[in-house]
């Protein structure tokens, strides 16, 4: 029967990053606990639901721990209830204890609390992923390719493989994110070391967002599997288990123009272009079609944007640069200031081929490795 004593704070960290698989509208009544199994060598916690699943391996010899096992065992826990009461136990060490038909002791200081556990023999079993080639990568560089696509992907289920960011590995050497809703683009690439882990897999955007919960340390190397309909991201202790979503993804390389294409290059200062168009999505929210127009004329850019109940933003830009030809288009700002978040040099540079086919965006002075494509909105 399992007992142990540990540090409250290094067991509600644990707790909390398992929390991130454990959902609370699930098909399957037990995905709503937390499952603990407590072994000599340290004691495991595992949620699900269905989708994620997390596997947080505390050892023994943890030193922020003061962990100390002096029985062995399993047992479910509801994961939600069970976080709260952890975090109002009083004493920095509690004491977890189980007792007769699963039930649990906590005790810290003065405090006594009894839950009841369910047998973990009704938890569903979780997929292994066997270990075979891998990919290694630092944390901070994955949460770099995962922030600059997942913004762009379909929040529509009726098109699920555009709800994910399309992952791929290229016979250049190279990693490929990217990710669309078919009004916008986003796409990274990321010269690769040798790695033998080839794929080619759509990964959902939900599985992304947690994953920026789970892995804290952004220096650390994780190591990534890949098997039939799964994803696994592995550091020493967590194991962050992602269901793929199946389809196969269309080509986008097709979407971005050939340099000959373009017809109007521009290069503005990021931050002053981006609150330009703050500016400007004040008056368009308050709109049908929520546009805001861009019109380059010699060697004037103005933005426009109008509303028939609130009123109009007129603006003059400052390009840095400008090649080519006039031009006047409108689109949703909304897109471009998503774009620009995303963006972290501080000059962008925008290309235009006309008003009705999409236009991109780069960082200035920058190999094509990141691009985005924004689609106008025609208008009368």
């Amino acid at each position: 029967m399992i007992k142990f004593s540990i540090n409250k704070n290094a067991f509600q960290n644990a707790l909390r990053i398992t929390k991130q698989a454990i959902g609370s509208k699930v098909t399957i009544p037990a995905l709503t606990k937390l499952k603990i199994e407590v072994e000599e060598n340290g004691i495991t916690l595992i949620g699900s639901n269905g989708q994620i699943s997390i596997k947080n391996f505390l050892p023994v010899d943890n030193k922020d721990a003061s962990m100390l096992i002096s029985g062995t065992g399993s047992v479910l826990l509801e994961a939600a209830f069970f976080e709260n009461v952890v975090s109002q136990l009083p004493e920095v060490t509690l004491e977890f204890t189980e007792k007769e038909q699963k039930q649990v002791l906590l005790t810290s200081g003065k405090s006594e609390i009894t839950l009841k556990g369910l047998d973990s023999e009704i938890y569903p079993h979780l997929q292994e992923i066997s270990e075979g080639s891998s990919l290694k990568m630092k944390v901070k560089v994955l949460k770099e390719i995962f922030t600059e696509t997942v913004f762009a992907v379909s929040t529509q289920e009726n098109r699920p493989i555009f709800t994910g960011v399309h992952l791929e590995t290229l016979s250049t050497g190279e990693l490929k994110a990217v990710a669309t809703d078919s009004h916008r683009m986003s796409q990274r690439l990321l010269p690769l070391e040798d790695s033998e882990l080839k794929f080619d897999v759509i990964l959902p955007s939900k599985s992304i967002n947690s994953f920026k919960n789970v892995f804290k340390n952004d220096e650390e190397e994780i190591e990534i599997f890949i098997s039939g309909s799964q994803m696994l991201f592995r550091n020493e202790t967590i194991s962050y288990y992602s269901r793929l979503i199946e389809g196969s993804y269309p080509d986008t390389n097709r979407l971005i123009p050939n340099e000959a294409d373009y017809t109007l290059d521009l290069v503005f200062d990021a931050a002053q272009l981006r609150h330009t168009m703050d500016r400007a999505r004040l008056l368009t929210v308050m709109t049908t079609n929520g546009t805001v127009k861009l019109t380059v004329s010699g060697d004037s850019v103005v933005t426009t944007a109008n509303s028939p109940e609130v009123g109009s933003v007129h603006e003059e830009l400052t390009a840095l640069s400008k090649e080519g030809n006039d031009l006047a288009i409108s689109f949703n700002p909304e897109y471009l200031i998503d774009a620009l978040k995303v963006i972290k040099a501080p000059e962008v540079r925008i290309r235009f081929i006309s008003n009705v086919r999409p236009f991109t965006l780069q960082p200035r002075n920058e190999e094509s490795g990141f691009v985005q494509l924004i689609t106008p909105v025609r208008t009368n």
